[in-house]
């Protein structure tokens, strides 16, 4: 999660192999406590389709999939093109945490917490980046 300057606000811990990023977002803010994000307006990717149901205090953008066979509208593309000129700064923040490559390089390394440690330790240099 980040702020719309680029500022690493929050970084989930590390998952071992494949794992649906809203399986671990369920994960890190359960929706039994749907009070997570009450109040904010949150801009997701088209992979948390159905996240209004599970969180319903939550303000959500998300772009608008192209239904099975047809095509999208044009005032749906011009929206969807909207929300993506938003989430790109989030996409921007992840980017410059890649820029120490151990983050994006394959880790054959077992030890989880390492890793996760050591991405929070990226984050916080992008973080630092930014700030001076």
């Amino acid at each position: 999660m980040s702020t719309e300057n680029k500022i690493i606000k929050y970084l989930s811990p590390v998952y071992r192999g494949t794992c649906h990023d809203y399986r671990m977002f369920k994960e890190e803010f359960p929706p039994e406590n749907a009070d997570w994000f009450r109040g904010l307006l949150v801009h997701l990717d088209s992979g948390f389709q159905g996240i209004e149901k599970d969180y319903p205090s939550m303000e959500v953008s998300i772009p608008k999939k192209k239904p099975k066979g047809k095509e999208l509208t044009e005032k749906q593309k011009l929206e969807n093109k909207s929300k993506s000129s938003q989430r790109i700064v989030i996409e921007n923040a992840i980017g410059g945490m890649k820029r120490y490559r151990y983050v994006s390089d394959r880790l054959r390394a077992r030890d989880l917490c390492r890793y996760s440690k050591i991405a929070g330790i990226a984050a916080g240099l992008w973080n630092f980046n930014l700030r001076n």
